[in-house]
């Protein structure tokens, strides 16, 4: 194992010069970057670098759709012993005004990306702007292909150590102002190598780069097990062609946060017609359809199919069972990678899994989920005060509530933040009860309101499918799926009112993240007054109330 992510480049470049790494999916066209051609753009970028800066340390912004050029000027940044500043093509104006104010942001490599005029008006006067490949931008700016080809040839005379600081990573920001991840080569390698140790990724492997390379999920176990294995990465063109990407890739590993599981079920169960079609279809022949949904879908040659990033339904993983298709729930966190997760060896649905091998864990009086391993962060970037509630003696506390079960396997309770109480003064954690309710055919999306209510409120957002369906059929489904939970929980968790809504939650509404997690704040903003009222009018009426939003 190598302390560097930029000892990997030279080490493939070395081995096998002229096999390719790096592809762009542009239509039926492919671009493609050897191990060398690769490193020799990494370096001409890091030689301007050194040039332009003339010193080491400068905090250097990307702003740009997953392609080649993120990583090769990431790299570039890198290895010239400079700091990237990942962001969002989906951030909002504010968000990434403070971004780029708070971390002192001297250059931006600005690459295709849907909210540049948003961005464009909060930078500041006097940082330089340079436009990947196949960009154009008004403002003033150098292109990086011009600096490629003026500095090829040229290496950055910057040696890299494991403990610097390599990138700055904001967190989503569920709550509040995003908070600065500080990242190095170690905290970038160790977790890496956990994960391809224990789950046996292989050697020169397939992987399809297509969630945000701002997210660091994507960044580690894309960008960084590529270095690390010599794997190839093909760059998805864009979301819409993530089907057609993903046959094409046939990816070894795939990692995917629930949204987009659920997401690529809407789009199978399209394809037959329905659930009951498709259901009819596995009956006929099971084997002839987990193979076709197999290579419909491009993962008939994955090993590992990973989710996690936030709960996922047991439901949806049950379903992707039918198929031979078998998702892994794990566990990491921008602050801490490569912790926690289920093996095709040992598994249980709906646990994160057990701790891989290096990792220590343990609960809080408060059942808070607290972990002790190599390679997590070293803090938050000019944050001392968060950083000494987060990084206490070696130990990074989670802020996730859990379970351990007797066999060693975590389970998720929820954000210690997530917890309410209801008007009875008594918690409530929702992710269990959504996960309860989300055994049904109709819905999509699920949020469990009810801090200060008189009874609990499950807002809901039915699938494309389940709105082309009989609106009074559907509610009484519904209905009977929560008198099903309710018969399970404890009177002040129960159910008293459901909302449903026909508007899925995204980034644009801002009801989601940028890596896909929902904002319960701002969907209690949407939905929390009448939910409230109804809740209080399903408590007089003692029965289930649904009201359509």
């Amino acid at each position: 194992m190598y302390p560097t992510l930029t000892e990997y480049l030279d080490h493939w470049s070395e081995r096998c010069p002229d096999t390719i790494w790096l592809r762009d999916l542009q239509g039926d066209d492919m671009t493609e970057w050897s191990w060398q051609a690769a490193r020799e753009e990494i370096h001409a970028i890091g030689a301007w670098l050194e040039q332009h800066f003339a010193s080491t340390g400068n905090n250097i912004g990307i702003l740009s759709r997953n392609r080649a050029h993120w990583i090769v000027a990431d790299l570039g940044a890198i290895a010239s012993g400079n700091v990237t500043i990942p962001m969002f093509t989906t951030l909002a104006q504010d968000t990434a005004r403070y971004v780029i104010e708070f971390s002192d942001m001297q250059l931006l490599f600005v690459g295709e990306t849907e909210n540049w005029d948003a961005v464009a008006e909060v930078l500041p006067a006097d940082i330089q702007l340079v436009c990947l490949p196949g960009v154009e931008i008004e403002q003033p700016h150098l292109r990086l292909q011009d600096l490629i080809e003026t500095y090829r040839g040229q290496s950055p005379g910057n040696v890299c150590q494991a403990e610097d600081l390599i990138t700055i990573v904001f967190t989503s920001g569920t709550t509040g102002v995003p908070k600065g991840v500080m990242q190095t080569h170690e905290s970038f390698v160790l977790p890496i190598d956990r994960f391809l140790q224990a789950f046996a990724i292989r050697e020169h492997g397939r992987y399809l780069s297509y969630l945000p390379l701002s997210h660091i999920a994507e960044r580690q176990l894309i960008e960084g097990s590529s270095l690390m294995t010599g794997g190839v990465v093909n760059f998805n063109e864009s979301l819409l062609t993530l089907l057609r990407d993903l046959t094409t890739t046939r990816p070894h590993f795939m990692f995917g946060a629930p949204r987009v599981w659920e997401q690529l079920q809407q789009v199978i169960i399209g394809q037959f017609g329905s659930q009951e079609d498709l259901d009819a279809a596995l009956d006929a022949d099971k084997a002839a359809v987990g193979q076709q949904v197999r290579e419909m879908l491009g993962l008939d040659e994955a090993d590992y199919l990973l989710t996690a990033a936030a709960p996922t339904p047991p439901a949806l993983i049950h379903w992707y069972e039918e198929f031979g298709l078998v998702l892994m729930e794990g566990f990491g966190q921008t602050e801490a990678m490569g912790l926690i997760a289920n093996s095709h060896e040992a598994r249980k649905i709906g646990s994160i899994g057990r701790p891989i091998e290096g990792v220590e864990i343990r609960l809080s009086d408060e059942d808070e989920l607290q972990v002790r391993a190599g390679g997590c962060a070293t803090g938050y970037y000019k944050n001392p005060e968060k950083t000494a509630e987060t990084f206490v003696d070696g130990w990074v506390y989670t802020g996730d509530k859990a379970q351990i079960d007797e066999d060693g396997f975590v389970y998720i309770t929820g954000r210690v933040k997530d917890y309410f109480k209801t008007i009875q003064g008594k918690f409530v954690a929702p992710p269990p009860i959504e996960g309860a309710f989300s055994d049904n055919p109709h819905t999509e999306q699920l949020c469990l309101l009810g801090r200060g209510y008189s009874k609990t409120v499950m807002v809901c957002v039915l699938s494309d499918l389940a709105q082309q369906r009989d609106r009074d059929t559907v509610a009484e489904e519904l209905r009977e799926m929560a008198h099903k939970v309710n018969a399970t929980l404890d009177k002040h968790e129960r159910i008293g009112a459901l909302v449903i809504s026909c508007e899925p939650w995204n980034i644009e509404n801002a009801l989601l993240t940028p890596t896909l997690k929902m904002r319960r704040e701002q969907i209690e903003q949407v939905f929390g007054e009448r939910a409230q009222a109804l809740a209080h009018k399903a408590a007089v009426q003692g029965e289930l109330l649904v009201e359509w939003h």
